[in-house]
């Protein structure tokens, strides 16, 4: 709960989305003694949330806590709430956001855990926010990152993240109101780094789904991670990231967990597509949304448009939308010219 002068609150908070991670962190709330209003668009899972305190479609075999009231008007979810958060689809987030303006409270505290680009902009979440909320909220508005499944978050297994922002006021409240015993919750400046880092790690889980779907082994996942943290560094460093966000929890901590993980949708994706399952026949067996495609996509065009080597997502990029097959794609990447494994560690001296 959040404290004021030794005296524990509840709060009321919104949370709108009610896939897999919204719910799993409405949960974590409403663990913490906070009223919860879980927003979303299917009447009757509302209606099932309410009545079973059951999400029967993402997290069917988690019971809920009675102090998460589900709910399809926005207007109920997040007028007079004090602390709004966002766990919407990436390409869902500025129609959503566009919906709860008129609704937001001047000094709301508004949170998103959403990993992801808008593709038609190839904006971050927080400018996507940003470009719709008042700028007295977007100042302070705070990021969510940092290796949480929801399916382990539901069932109260340690988890850490990180919050990240440009208001110490705001970011130390959703630390606060965060935190409990089995979900820690450290600080961050560097909301680009944060962001980067949870939305491209989706991109190298297709690549380690794939590798294992191909049959490879421990060392070509290494190899993956190793690599596709690098360049995703280079392209956050590019886009203004603080270097160390990548060795933390929303770099190195994400990527590990969602490239190795049964949970990881993105992982489960590029397995079936390294078994030579073609790309919408994967997509629609997933059932859900796969960031890590849309990613792809986006990171592609950042690196382009930035001047940023990632050779990894250009072979997964030319994977998913051109038809080189992963196991071309692998050798490719085997076989590209020589070079250091750090460029920042500056040139030979011979």
């Amino acid at each position: 709960m959040c404290s004021v002068e030794g005296e524990l609150l509840s709060l009321q908070v919104a949370v709108i989305g009610a896939g897999s991670w919204g719910t799993a962190l409405a949960s974590v709330f409403a663990y913490n003694g906070h009223q919860v209003t879980l927003w979303m668009r299917d009447a009757k899972l509302a209606e099932k949330v309410n009545t079973l305190h059951v999400n029967e479609k993402y997290l069917p075999e988690a019971r809920l806590s009675p102090q998460i009231v589900a709910t399809t008007d926005m207007k109920e979810a997040v007028q007079g709430k004090p602390v709004v958060l966002l766990a919407v689809p990436s390409h869902a987030m500025r129609q959503v956001t566009r919906e709860l303006v008129p609704y937001l409270e001047p000094d709301v505290l508004l949170i998103h855990a959403t990993k992801g680009f808008e593709m038609e902009t190839l904006k971050r979440m927080s400018e996507v926010i940003g470009e719709e909320v008042p700028a007295s909220i977007a100042s302070g508005l705070v990021v969510l990152s940092g290796p949480s499944h929801a399916e382990e978050v539901i069932l109260r297994s340690p988890t850490t993240v990180v919050v990240a922002s440009a208001s110490d006021e705001k970011v130390l409240r959703a630390q606060d109101l965060l935190m409990n015993n089995y979900f820690r919750v450290y600080t961050n400046p560097d909301m680009v780094g944060a962001e980067i880092a949870g939305a491209l790690k989706n991109i190298i889980a297709l690549g380690a789904g794939m590798s294992d779907g191909l049959g490879f082994g421990d060392n070509a996942k290494a190899a993956l991670l190793t690599r596709g943290l690098a360049e995703i560094t280079r392209l956050g460093i590019q886009l203004g990231a603080m270097p160390l966000t990548f060795a933390g929890l929303a770099g190195i901590g994400d990527l590990v967990v969602t490239c190795t993980s049964k949970h990881s949708r993105n992982w489960r994706a590029g397995y079936l597509l390294g078994q030579g399952k073609p790309l919408d026949q994967v997509l629609e067996q997933m059932g859900m949304v796969v960031e890590g495609v849309r990613t792809t996509n986006a990171a592609y065009a950042l690196a382009g448009r930035e001047n940023v080597s990632m050779p990894i997502t250009d072979v997964l990029y030319r994977i998913l939308f051109e038809g080189t097959s992963p196991r071309q794609g692998v050798e490719e990447l085997m076989g590209r010219g020589r070079t250091r494994e750090n460029e920042y560690l500056g040139p030979y001296s011979i």
